[in-house]
């Protein structure tokens, strides 16, 4: 099997603005001559394994940067902004997308920007009366999916926030270091018949928490406290860094930067990773040695992408019952949809089927990667009767591959073909021609129509 070429020109011109070299210096210490590297930067040649192994020598480096990161989220992102109706036949071959990403990423990013603030004037113009009652018709982001994106580019992964949340939690007892950090701030912790799960107020120096939540939570909204009010320097610090465009974003950013130290700091990064190796990734297992939710657990193992100590890089996604995506991220070649629902033939849709069950699936992407997806519903309740009980499902998975590092994939048969399941992302820029659950056709595939014959599409796919 030939081996695949690695380009990466604007990932080494990032590294070395980051390091404030020029082109010769750098250059110099990869044991170049300039000419070549100019040539490596603008992709016009691979970059070499003597380059490679400079890299990690010199600058310390962990080379699988290389390869990974956003180019891969970036194309499918910018396929499925194509999808859009309104570039009709204009859409651009994959390739072409794949040379943007990789060669010029500032403006495949800029042009996601673009296609999100269209597709959100689009949806105020067909809501006229709402459009109609807005004074402030400047067109930004929706704060919400601003912060997605920034998590999402980021790998999901914020060094200084785990490193801090890391030396918080130490080796003690988290709940108790929590609670005495706290205690010594001066506030006085309570549990009480609360609706919401936290209620902090800094005239009273108070903070109420539910007596309704399980112990998980309860820890959690300890964490999180403790990171708005310990950590402020560093959050707002990140928040500078990250420019949002809206106050809205940044508060929302805010929260979600807390929310990450609490999961850090109650799964702390270097003993996480050990038990999770050890446990071969056993959720339940995991849950029950670091005192958190099932859902916790998947998600603090989608972060796992420190440099130099990186776990299996898994996908993580989290649906609500009508199909909607509440939350996502893969470290993975799979990405998700950026709008709308994840692909129905996917096994999360039907944990909700199971309730207290794990389901296990084998899936093949239409770009014939295989995978190992696991999926559990994991249902909120409101702590009372008559409360109402939110209902989520949650998918956690990654390349076949891993398969021997984790329990779940114990007695699968994983050599056959058959044993895979057909998924894709979105059926616009699903390119399968068979599917019976496709509900739109895909964009790069010219239909075909018979009237004297009717299968499972009123179409057949070219």
């Amino acid at each position: 099997m030939a081996t695949q070429k690695l380009y990466a020109g604007a990932k080494l011109r990032e590294m070395r603005t980051r390091l404030e070299l020029t082109q010769k210096d750098f250059a110099a210490k990869l044991g170049v001559s300039l000419p070549y590297l100019n040539q490596m930067e603008n992709n016009n040649r691979p970059v070499s394994t003597t380059v490679v192994l400079a890299l990690a020598q010199e600058f310390g480096m962990d080379v699988t940067e290389l390869s990974a990161g956003d180019s891969e989220r970036l194309v499918t992102d910018m396929r499925e902004a194509m999808a859009d109706p309104v570039f009709a036949d204009e859409a651009p071959p994959l390739a072409d997308l794949r040379l943007t990403a990789s060669n010029a990423p500032a403006l495949a990013r800029a042009f996601l920007s673009l296609h999100r603030a269209y597709r959100q004037t689009h949806e105020r113009l067909a809501s006229l009366d709402e459009a109609l009652g807005r004074e402030d018709s400047r067109i930004q982001a929706s704060p919400w999916e601003e912060v997605r994106d920034f998590f999402h580019y980021c790998d999901n992964y914020i060094d200084a926030m785990d490193r801090a949340a890391e030396r918080f939690a130490g080796s003690a007892d988290v709940r108790t270091a929590a609670t005495l950090a706290l205690e010594n701030a001066g506030i006085s912790i309570t549990l009480g018949d609360m609706d919401g799960l936290r209620a902090y107020d800094p005239v009273a120096k108070t903070l109420q928490l539910s007596n309704r939540s399980s112990p998980p939570t309860q820890v959690f909204q300890l964490l999180l406290q403790v990171a708005l009010l310990s950590q402020n320097s560093l959050l707002e610090a990140t928040l500078d860094f990250a420019r949002f465009q809206s106050e809205e974003a940044r508060a929302i950013a805010k929260i979600g930067l807390a929310n990450y130290f609490a999961g850090a700091a109650l799964m702390p990064y270097g003993r996480f990773l050990q038990a999770a190796q050890e446990d071969r990734h056993d959720l339940e297992r995991l849950a029950t040695r670091f005192g958190a939710s099932i859902e916790q657990v998947a998600h603090r193992l989608s972060t796992l992408q420190r440099p130099g100590a990186k776990g299996i890089p898994f996908f993580f996604v989290r649906v609500d019952q009508a199909g909607t995506i509440t939350k996502r991220h893969s470290a993975t070649r799979l990405q998700f949809a950026r709008f709308g629902g994840a692909c129905p033939l996917w096994n999360v849709h039907r944990a909700f089927e199971t309730p207290g069950r794990f389901l296990r699936q084998l899936a093949e992407t239409p770009d014939g990667v295989r995978y190992i997806s696991l999926a559990r519903d994991v249902s909120k309740s409101g702590g009372s009767f008559g409360s109402p009980v939110r209902r989520y499902a949650i998918a956690l998975g990654c390349e076949v591959r891993h398969a021997a590092a984790l329990v779940y994939a114990d007695n699968l048969d994983m050599s056959h073909a058959t044993a895979y399941e057909p998924i894709g992302i979105s059926c616009r820029i699903c390119e399968r021609k068979t599917c019976h659950q496709r509900s739109i056709p895909p964009l790069e595939r010219r239909l075909s129509i018979n009237n004297d014959a009717r299968g499972v599409l009123p179409y057949e796919v070219s």
